[in-house]
């Protein structure tokens, strides 16, 4: 509205840009997202940055009544601070910071520049009451529309009104025949609840015998499930026992044919070995006893060479007193002669020393080839002993080394779980110690001894994981891996793995191989008397 406009005109009449519209001026900020930010409580639906003088902001309402009433809050908010059009068109000429707003009306609409170009090309003016009176006819459209629904449910209803009388009637008639039909119900009721209470005694009872019949039904088929898991046990036992028999049969077959002389040698060259050994040992201790000789003819040529030397010294201290002393010349000739004889013995040592040293790497070496012979036979005598198994406790037989004892955790287990489980996780724990014994990096051990007395390696007592293994599992489980610890360290200490060794299961310690080799004939004789 212009100020030349008459302030008595009513609002009706008065001529608003249409769809509605905001105007703000001397707008700061160019940013379209900061003034729909700034104003979303008045909903726009959109704003305008135009820019002729001061800057100007274009901010659409819609075309309703809503739109309407957002539109004159909008115009409120800026006339509540003075800063409405009127304010604006008086201090337009003069600098301000003041952001001015109002409602566009027809002035606005018909003034030259940016903001009449616009609104002239977005829409067009209209008066508020045209706008309520359009309200007003589409209120009473719809409330003829209703008027004319109503008028034709209450004809509907009318209709239903004598449908529904019609239906009382009937269904007068139809409760009194239910009536009559309910007594009969009732009647038939009692008879059949007799009936039913009848065949519900019959059928617990027949409950009963098929619940006795099926418990008992059940006992034997628990029965015969036993019965056949013994039987398939049997079975599988039965069968192992044939293909070990079986196993056992063709490998003593196989070992029966094989010559005895490959053992008989093993134990001729064992025996050879032996001898050879000994004299080795012997000239050893003869060297010996010639090194320890050697060094005392070496003290007393060093004991010689100071003593004449000191008589050297001597003799040049007096050479201005006695010239011509002939008794100390012929005590240096003497003991001049007696250095030389002992450098000759000492050379004569020296040399047979050479000789023997020589001798001595030469038994060395052929040591260490023997050695290595008799671990390849210790090997083949194993092998042979595996072949030739009879299964029946022996005193000489393979033990693995290193390998957790599996009974005590079988023995521990039955006392706390059944015999069906107790196998089974016992077997879980032994193999999951016999993993853990493997870690190079545990070391659970302790030296004990010195102060003369022998050096032993032993368990640490206080090592925590096996005095866990010991509150939980007790002594025997604990003792078992800790054999088994003791025997890898000692054995196999590098990789802790569980090795095979022949075994003296009387002594309870590594079978010779000379026993070993006894043991292989004794029992390739046994099997040819077998088989005579």
């Amino acid at each position: 509205m212009s100020s030349s406009s008459p302030a008595a005109k009513p609002e009706q009449l008065e001529f608003y840009c249409w769809p509605w519209v905001g105007i703000i001026a001397n707008a700061q900020n160019d940013s379209r997202g900061y003034w729909l930010n700034e104003f979303s409580k008045y909903n726009p639906s959109g704003v305008e940055i135009l820019r002729g003088g001061a800057q100007v902001v274009v901010v659409r309402f819609g075309d309703d009544l809503s739109g309407f009433k957002n539109a004159m809050e909008f115009e409120k908010s800026f006339s509540d601070q003075g800063c409405c059009r009127k304010e604006w068109i008086g201090r337009r000429a003069s600098a301000c910071t003041s952001v001015y707003g109002w409602f566009a009306r027809e002035d606005d609409y018909k003034s030259d520049g940016p903001v009449g170009d616009y609104l002239r090309k977005k829409g067009g003016l209209r008066a508020i009451s045209g706008l309520i009176d359009e309200a007003i006819e589409d209120r009473n459209k719809t409330s003829s529309n209703l008027l004319d629904e109503i008028d034709s449910r209450n004809q509907n209803m009318d209709g239903v009104h004598i449908k529904y009388g019609e239906s009382i009637i009937s269904l007068g008639k139809m409760l009194a025949e239910k009536d009559g039909f309910q007594r009969t119900f009732c009647e038939e009721t009692r008879k059949v609840q007799s009936i039913i209470k009848r065949v519900l005694n019959e059928q617990k009872m027949s409950n009963f015998e098929l619940e006795k019949k099926r418990r008992q039904l059940d006992s034997w088929s628990e029965e015969l499930q036993m019965r056949e898991s013994l039987i398939e046990n049997e079975r599988r036992k039965i069968e192992e026992e044939k293909k070990q028999n079986d196993l056992r049969s063709n490998a003593l077959q196989v070992a029966a044919k094989k010559p005895r002389t490959t053992y008989e040698n093993a134990l001729k060259m064992l025996e050879e070995e032996q001898r050879e050994t000994d004299i080795a040992l012997a000239k050893v201790r003869e060297l010996e006893r010639d090194c320890a000789e050697m060094n005392k003819m070496k003290m007393k040529i060093e004991i010689l060479k100071t003593e004449l030397k000191i008589e050297e010294m001597k003799r040049l201290d007096g050479d201005d007193v006695v010239d011509d002393d002939d008794d100390d010349d012929d005590a240096d000739k003497e003991v001049r002669q007696k250095i030389d004889q002992m450098k000759e013995l000492l050379q004569e040592k020296n040399d047979e020393f050479n000789n023997l040293e020589a001798l001595n790497n030469q038994l060395t070496e052929n040591e260490r080839q023997r050695s290595h012979e008799l671990q390849e036979a210790r090997k083949a005598v194993m092998k042979g002993m595996n072949d030739i198994r009879n299964g029946h406790r022996v005193n000489i037989g393979i033990k693995r080394i290193g390998e957790i004892n599996e009974k005590p955790f079988k023995d521990t287990f039955i006392k706390r779980l059944p015999s069906d489980e107790a196998e089974v996780e016992a077997r879980k724990l032994c193999c999951l110690w016999q993993e853990k014994i493997k870690d190079t990096e545990w070391d659970p051990f302790q030296i004990r001894g010195g102060k003369g007395n022998p050096t032993k390696l032993m368990i640490n007592k206080d090592d925590e994981l096996l005095s866990d293994l010991k509150n939980e599992w007790g002594d025997e489980v604990c003792s078992a891996v800790s054999t088994a610890l003791l025997e890898l360290e000692e054995y196999n200490p590098g990789v802790r793995d569980a090795v095979s060794e022949v075994w003296n299961f009387k002594q309870n310690r590594r079978a010779t191989l000379k026993e070993a080799i006894k043991y292989a004939l004794t029992q390739l004789k046994r099997i040819k008397r077998k088989r005579a």
